[in-house]
């Protein structure tokens, strides 16, 4: 689980999902309670389902490729605070029962890894069972994946796709993340445009140019003064090394 303190930059993604738990939670009883929240990697989808979560009081599993069927209840089962019975059918049923008992979001981050190891079933009994509200993160081919389950894909309220980081999200996470440097515009504007969208590398280059300019000793930096260093930007290709 991700922790998200009060420094925490407010971006568009976590708006959104946040949104989406709002719309599973008010929904009419006759529409699905499922909702799929997916996109590439690096777009803050995980650390906006963790801000989301504190500020809802989620149910908030991640869950991870080596799980198994039983792993995945378990991990459910506990986050709600139950001790876990024997059987993944005594187990799901446990966790239908506290969904709707409590009225709670259940929100499951990396949901691949679940469609992967054919566990979707077993979400779908759950929500059956519970009527409950249930959000699933995941990767952007995740809509697809979930085609294969045709009575799942039938339950599903909406698809919400995440979004790129925009410039004004960047110049949230330098307003949040670099209190000791002040970087100027046109080095966030270059930072932004090399991230492509990606939420994570725009964090990366931004304590990059930090820690480069603590080094220097250097209070601010722009895109000039950034270039004369030759550090570059990491865009999660490897440089090429002259041998």
């Amino acid at each position: 689980m991700i922790n998200v303190n009060s420094k925490c930059a407010k971006l568009k993604n976590m708006a959104l999902l946040m949104s989406t738990i709002e719309e599973l939670e008010t929904r009419e009883s006759h529409l699905p309670g499922i909702s799929v929240f997916h996109g590439p990697s690096g777009f803050g989808k995980s650390f906006s389902a963790a801000f989301a979560n504190a500020q809802y009081n989620c149910y908030y599993v991640q869950a991870q490729s080596s799980w198994t069927k039983k792993a995945l209840v378990v991990a459910i089962a506990r986050e709600m605070g139950i001790v876990p019975a024997k059987t993944i059918y005594e187990i799901s049923d446990q966790i239908s029962e506290q969904l709707m008992l409590s009225e709670r979001v259940l929100l499951i981050d990396e949901m691949d890894h679940i469609v992967d190891k054919k566990a979707v079933e077993i979400i779908r009994d759950i929500y059956e069972a519970s009527n409950g509200s249930i959000l699933l993160i995941g990767e952007e081919n995740l809509p697809n994946k979930l085609k294969r389950w045709e009575r799942f894909h039938g339950r599903i309220l909406n698809f919400v796709a995440a979004l790129p980081a925009d410039f004004e999200d960047a110049k949230q996470l330098r307003q949040t993340y670099c209190e000791k440097i002040e970087i100027a515009d046109d080095l966030l504007k270059e930072i932004h445009n090399q991230a492509r969208g990606s939420v994570r590398r725009i964090c990366v280059n931004l304590d990059r140019v930090q820690q480069v300019c603590q080094t220097q000793g250097w209070k601010e930096v722009d895109l000039t003064g950034w270039e004369d260093t030759n550090y570059g930007f990491f865009t999660g290709e490897a440089r090429r090394r002259n041998l």
